[in-house]
């Protein structure tokens, strides 16, 4: 039995959706390494992990297992599909692909910040810079320990990115205590100006008698 990791963007196909309708087809891949895993590699009974990406936050939702192999993806014959390949031809099909069916919903969705944050999960592929494939293999103990994963409550601050820690706003400034109005200074008291006196009259000069 080997094990999987499958990607799928919730707004088109989550695992909601596979609840609903139990079984379904992997179509619309079209890389050749995620092909040929689907084609060559995986078995009936192959245990999958379900994962939302393109989403925020993306992470493992749920379970899944594969339920056929050999599934020819009928999407590459459609002109209206976007998946459609003019190339292939129903004698000769390029897209092979497998059903999978639901298993069941995880507890909670593991986010991929937590899932990089597990020790026990070293060496994913899922980790590995650059790595965008759809469907990539994943070793037993990968699998058992993401499910372990599920069972217990998320950690403080679990799939929350880093970010900078928020600059402080500068302490408001207090206002500068209103200066009181110098008081008003009173008019000075004019002092009546004092009377200087008249000028004594000096008496008239005597007149000298005439001889």
């Amino acid at each position: 039995m080997r094990y999987w990791l499958m990607k799928t963007e919730p707004d088109t196909f989550s695992i909601d959706d596979l609840e609903r309708v139990r079984v379904e087809p992997w179509t619309g891949v079209r890389n050749y390494t995620a092909r040929n895993s689907m084609r060559d590699g995986m078995q009936v009974g192959d245990g999958v992990l379900f994962y939302h990406s393109s989403c925020e936050p993306p992470g493992v939702a749920g379970l899944a297992r594969v339920s056929r192999t050999g599934v020819v993806d009928a999407t590459q014959f459609e002109p209206s599909s976007p998946y459609y390949d003019p190339g292939s031809t129903r004698e000769s099909p390029r897209w092979i692909c497998v059903e999978v069916a639901f298993e069941r919903k995880l507890p909670r969705l593991l986010p991929l910040a937590e899932l990089r944050a597990e020790a026990g999960l070293d060496g994913m592929l899922l980790f590995q810079r650059g790595m965008r494939l759809s469907v990539q293999p994943v070793s037993e103990a990968h699998f058992g320990a993401i499910v372990a994963m599920a069972e217990r409550p998320a950690s403080v601050n679990a799939g929350a990115e880093a970010k900078p820690a928020a600059k402080k706003p500068p302490p408001a400034k207090k206002p500068a205590p209103a200066k009181k109005p110098a008081p008003a200074k009173k008019p000075a008291a004019k002092k009546p100006a004092a009377s200087k006196p008249a000028p004594a009259k000096k008496p008239p000069a005597a007149r000298q008698k005439r001889r």
